[in-house]
């Protein structure tokens, strides 16, 4: 996965609704993009401690367009798992694995450390 729209379009399919019932999670997971041009702006919110925080910002639940209730945090984990091979990793996770050659292969997919 790569932009917010095509992680949105995939809450659909597993929610219901319209894209833009999603759309304002999603870019808050990758705004990051702007500060960092990189795949590693993931490193700042996908995570577990982001999804929590994403909770808190646009609250524990919604009520999407076909007026079905649905999980702040289902959303993040949705996102998290999209671009980290079906894994949440920790902010620690990150932290201690941003460095090394030998990442786990939740990261692999999404870093690419330069030699």
């Amino acid at each position: 996965m790569a932009h917010p729209r095509i992680h949105a379009k995939s809450s659909v399919k597993k929610w219901g609704g319209k894209e833009e019932d999603y759309q304002a999670i999603h870019d808050w997971f990758d705004e990051t993009k702007s500060w960092l041009g990189h795949s590693n702006h993931r490193l700042y919110r996908h995570h577990s401690e982001g999804i929590f925080q994403a909770e808190k910002i646009f609250g524990v639940s919604f009520v999407n367009s076909d007026n079905k209730t649905v999980y702040t945090r289902y959303v993040g984990e949705q996102h998290v798992k999209e671009d980290c091979n079906n894994y949440i990793p920790s902010a620690k996770e990150w932290i201690i694995h941003m460095t090394n050659k030998n990442r786990p292969e939740w990261m692999q997919k999404t870093l690419k450390i330069e030699d």
